[in-house]
This record gives structure tokens, sequence and C-alpha cells, in this order.
């Protein structure tokens, strides 16, 4: 089944104790589409500015994703973030940021891309993810993104998005800072109440947590020694999930659970380098090798 994505594309500056990558395709929408179109084709809604060098995309033209709902607005600059992570990467620390066409109005979704069944509001301004969400109201799974800058300065309009999505991917800082729990899945509880069916929150290294009205399930993360860039991890994990539940058709808590495994693994590709090189290079063979190793790890009877 179809599945839509709509968040930002950028072009990032990236500093780790590995080295630097200069001006390389980023943004929450590329690293969630090419995650998930392992799994399934992705609708890709976004904007870039008139600078945009379309021979980024040309590693996503080799993939199921649909660019077509990506709007190349004249007079606008595209997105750019330079970040820095040091010691174990838990963090980025942001060097710069120029928001550029993001400070602009959101994209429009083509009336083609109407019939998504899948739909994720990848982070931007929960306004934006609002509009998105009424425009998709007859979806069957609306998941969303959100970040600190919006749970600190827009705490309405993020809960009224809350209250019209479905689910919600957020990390375990952002899950503290939006309840004032410092337990997860108390945390977790009190965002089911805002009106989610489910709430995933994301522990980087340790794994992810569900909280949904079914009980709470916890998922590992895939173990890798080779950390280069942990940029993106957490949209990639998103897109694994969303893939799989597009390609299977499934939306109940169950599926999502198995979806959060197929997230943890390529979560684990797109961290062993800059941007999406390795992300690009995996294939449905080398998703599901490391899947069955994360089956026996997590097994123990």
């Amino acid at each position: 089944m179809s599945l839509l994505v709509t968040g930002s594309i950028g072009i990032d500056t990236i500093e780790t104790p590995h080295g630097r990558a200069n001006d390389t395709l980023g943004g929450s929408a590329v690293y969630f589409a090419v995650a998930a179109s392992l799994f399934n084709e992705v609708r890709m809604v976004a904007v870039v500015g008139d600078d945009f060098d379309a021979r980024l995309f040309e590693p996503l033209g080799k993939r199921r994703i649909d660019t077509s709902g990506v709007e190349r607005r004249t007079g606008s600059r595209t997105f750019r973030w330079h970040g820095r992570y040091a010691g174990a990467m838990n963090e980025a620390e942001t060097v710069d940021v120029k928001l550029n066409v993001l400070a602009e109005r959101a994209a429009t979704i083509p009336p083609a891309f109407a019939d998504s069944p899948y739909v994720f509001l990848a982070n931007t301004h929960p306004a934006a993810q609002f509009e998105m969400a009424r425009q998709m109201s007859g979806s069957k799974l609306i998941v969303c993104d959100t970040m600190n800058l919006w749970i600190q300065n827009e705490s309405q309009a993020l809960r009224k998005t809350l209250a019209a999505v479905n689910g919600v991917v957020l990390n375990e800082g952002e899950a503290r800072l939006l309840t004032g729990k410092s337990n997860l899945v108390a945390a977790g509880r009190e965002i089911l109440a805002m009106g989610p069916r489910f709430a995933i929150i994301k522990k980087g290294e340790h794994g992810s947590l569900m909280v949904s009205k079914e009980g709470v399930f916890v998922m590992p993360a895939y173990p890798t020694t080779n950390v280069v860039d942990p940029t993106g991890c957490g949209d990639c994990f998103a897109g694994a999930m969303m893939g799989y539940l597009a390609a299977s058709g499934r939306t109940d808590i169950a599926g999502v659970r198995s979806a959060m495994a197929r997230g943890s693994v390529v979560a684990s590709f797109v961290i062993e380098s800059f941007s999406i090189t390795s992300l690009h290079s995996a294939t449905a063979a080398d998703v599901e090798s490391r899947l069955r190793e994360l089956r026996a790890m997590a097994a123990y009877e």
C-alpha cells in the first residue's frame, strides 16, 4: 500500500570523530524514504530551494521513491544544517542551522498522493503537521515525529497534532520534556492520554520502547561497532517501520512490534557511513540477515 512522507530535505555538513562530510544530502524525509523503500514504494512531499543540486537526488532514483511531490521553490534556499558529534556520539551539537525554505509555507500534497493509506509526518512545525493530518484524515495510519524545539515553544500546536494522529515516534529526552515524567513507561502513558494509539520512544543504542493500550513492548537495538555518523538514525528507524507496515497492510499493535524490529535493523546501516551511503547500498537480503541475528540475540528460552 502507498506510503507518504512529508518532512525536510536538507544539505548537511557533519563532523564526527571519524571525519567530516561537507554539503551532503540530508533531511528527515530523505532518510525516512530511503529506509522505507527497502520494503515499499514511498511518496515524498517536501520543499527545496532553487539552489538545490538535482544530482543529489540520483541515489533516490534507484529506489522506489516518487519525488514528484518535491517542490523546487523559486527565490528560496534549501534548508542547511551543520552538526558535530563527539565522544560516544549520542547527541549532535548544532554548529549552524539555516531554516531557509522551512521557514516558509509548508509543502502541498499533490492530488495524486491524496489516497495514501499510510502517512508519516516527519519532524517539522506541528501546525504544518496538523494541516497535513487534516488533509489525510482518511488514511489508515498516520504517525508523526517531533523535537525539543516544538515541545518547548509550540506545545499547544503539538498537542493538537497528537490528537489527530494514530502514533508518535520520539526520543527519550523529548518524551520526558513533553510529559514531565522521568519514567519512560509513565511518559508513554501520558502521551497516550493526548490522543495517539501508541507512542514509540527511541533510546539510541539501548533500543526502543512502545507504550500502547495493549501494554509495553521493548525492542533492542541491533548492536554494531562501526558507528561513523548517527545522523538520520531515528528517521531511518521510522522509515523502515512504516515501510514494513505499508507493505504488509497492517496497523495492529502486533504488526507495529514486528515493524520496530525492522526499524532497529535498518537504523544499524545508516550509522556506518556519512549521509545515506551505507543505507543506500543495503539490500533486502542484508536486512533479513541482520533481522535473523537480532531474533537470535533477543531469544532467551
